[in-house]
């Protein structure tokens, strides 16, 4: 097993687009049709995602709309829309779902804010998780004498480094989407 610092760097991207996406899933006072990503549709009993069952567009700045292709269907993807916990009432129009994104109240704002920082310090923590292998690798390199004191702290070092960039850029992610939540 070898030590390599784009190792952590690649396991850290891959933690830090996860978070993106997670991110791109909260609500704020605008419509996107990614906050329905997560949605999953009891369709003929087999749990299908939504984006699988209709062409979702988003209209207007407050408004997703949601084209079902098997009418059939409509009951089922309003009941998740519902289930989802995602704070929308969706309306039946034939076979187009309207869903009109309500504003958000103060309250409502600072329970998000409360569970966005929640998600920030899980990522934080599977960074610092990733660290802990890293440096658990070259103390074992060490041990097996494959590599000196010196290059161990250097390699430590540069984990350090790049661990303390990965967790600015969730930081910088997490004041950018607040702002963006907090905005009326």
């Amino acid at each position: 097993m070898t030590t390599d610092p784009a190792q952590l760097k690649e396991k850290c991207k891959k933690t830090i687009e996860a978070y993106k996406k997670e991110l791109s899933r909260l609500r704020t006072g605008r419509a996107n049709s990614s906050l329905l990503e997560g949605v999953f549709v009891d369709y003929y009993g087999t749990s299908t995602p939504l984006i699988q069952l209709g062409n979702i567009t988003v209209p207007e700045p407050r408004m997703i709309s949601i084209q079902v292709y098997d009418k059939g269907a409509v009951e089922s993807v309003m009941k998740a829309i519902g289930a989802a916990d995602l704070g929308l009432n969706p309306s039946n129009e034939g076979n187009n779902i309207r869903v009109i994104l309500p504003s958000l109240t103060e309250e409502r704002r600072k329970e998000m804010i409360k569970k966005l920082k929640d998600i920030a310090e899980d990522n934080r923590i599977t960074v610092r998780n990733h660290r802990r292998e890293a440096n658990d690798v070259i103390k074992q390199q060490v041990k097996d004498k494959e590599i000196s004191e010196d290059d161990s702290k250097r390699l430590q070092d540069d984990v350090q480094k790049a661990t303390d960039q990965f967790i600015k850029e969730i930081d910088s992610l997490l004041t950018q989407k607040e702002k963006e939540m907090m905005e009326v």
